[in-house]
């Protein structure tokens, strides 16, 4: 079973529930991992964020106009390319489009053949 973090914007939380309940009804076999926190972050969540991401198979970065001011986000964004850990955006839906994506990120359509695709590709 793959592990796979999720990392978003703390206003795209509803977006992070709805991938992780279609997995559950799709019987997808991989495993959600994140670091969601409710107060600014510090030295101990990046590295407990760090150990996460590294035990992690790949990450999936939920993409919205949020996304460019989400300190977390971006931080494990960068994290994840610095660990060498296969990382895939997800655009939340194709309204909510960013003018810009983090550099570097390639972000596919919300479908799951892309988000299947990604997961069996690691």
């Amino acid at each position: 079973m793959n592990r796979i973090f999720i990392s978003f914007a703390i206003e795209d939380k509803s977006y992070r529930d709805l991938l992780v309940g279609q997995a559950r009804n799709a019987k997808i076999p991989f495993e959600f991992i994140d670091m969601s926190v409710k107060e600014p972050w510090d030295a101990k969540w990046k590295t407990n964020c760090r150990t996460r991401i590294k035990g992690c198979d790949g990450v999936i970065v939920l993409v919205s106009k949020s996304t460019a001011n989400a300190e977390g986000a971006l931080w494990e964004i960068k994290c994840a390319k610095e660990e060498g850990v296969p990382i895939r955006g997800i655009y939340c839906t194709a309204d909510n489009r960013p003018v810009t994506t983090p550099e570097g990120l390639k972000v596919l359509s919300w479908t799951w053949d892309n988000i299947t695709n990604f997961i069996n590709s690691l």
